[in-house]
């Protein structure tokens, strides 16, 4: 599989590079703004592009507007942001984009944890979503106004729930709470019927559609 890389700090960039080389991945291009990635994604047609949120010259939302961009135009790209901290309209904007191939959100820290992080970086290459714990929490806490409908869950469903929306598989969140699959998958047909959301086909789908509750909007 190709990939690009997008980030400005040099240092991290070779990180990247190591670790996505580490992971099985041809870097294709490494590059240190948004201009400069359009045009890598243009001419390699990689498999994942991996973006960093700010970048030069303004350091603000650059690499979420080329995310948005890659994946309107090139949706077979699947497009892993990384940012420095908790940004939720980032995540909200991408998560809102044109649906295609795999997506991912996450902090640089998590880079620091290479296992996690080449694990996250195949989720989102094979078509999944990878979303930080950190960015999950924060749309948990932000749904207020009048009755919630978290509030039906029982605590081991919100634990299902959160990992759900960090892109787990069944499996993934079996071995994190230390129980059978049959009863992940019994906790997830709860947790759609009381929060009234379709049964999705799918882990890709099935967490858009849990993301997308967490955001509030339909």
């Amino acid at each position: 599989m190709r990939a690009v890389i997008a980030e400005d700090s040099v240092l991290l960039r070779i990180g990247l590079v190591k670790v996505l080389e580490m992971a099985g991945f041809e870097v294709a291009a490494e590059t240190g703004d948004a201009d400069a990635l359009l045009a890598a994604v243009e001419e390699h047609r990689p498999e994942l592009a991996l973006v960093d949120v700010r970048m030069p010259p303004d350091f603000t939302d650059e690499g979420v507007r080329a995310a948005l961009v890659i994946r309107r135009q090139r949706p077979d790209t699947a497009v892993l942001l990384l940012s420095q901290y908790v940004e939720e309209r980032y995540a909200a904007d991408l998560l809102a984009g044109p649906s295609g191939s795999g997506i991912g959100y996450l902090l640089k820290q998590r880079v620091a944890d290479v296992e996690e992080f080449i694990d996250a970086l195949r989720r989102v290459a094979a078509g999944g979503t990878a979303l930080d714990p950190q960015v999950v929490a924060q749309l948990l806490l932000r749904r207020g106004g009048g009755p919630d409908p978290l509030e039906r869950l029982t605590p081991r469903e919100r634990d299902v729930l959160a990992l759900m929306a960090e892109g787990r598989s069944n499996a993934g969140i079996a071995a994190e709470l230390v129980v059978s699959e049959s009863a992940v998958a019994k906790h997830i047909n709860n947790i759609f019927a009381k929060l009234d959301l379709p049964v999705a086909d799918g882990d890709h789908r099935r967490v858009l559609a849990v993301l997308r509750f967490l955001d509030g909007t339909p």
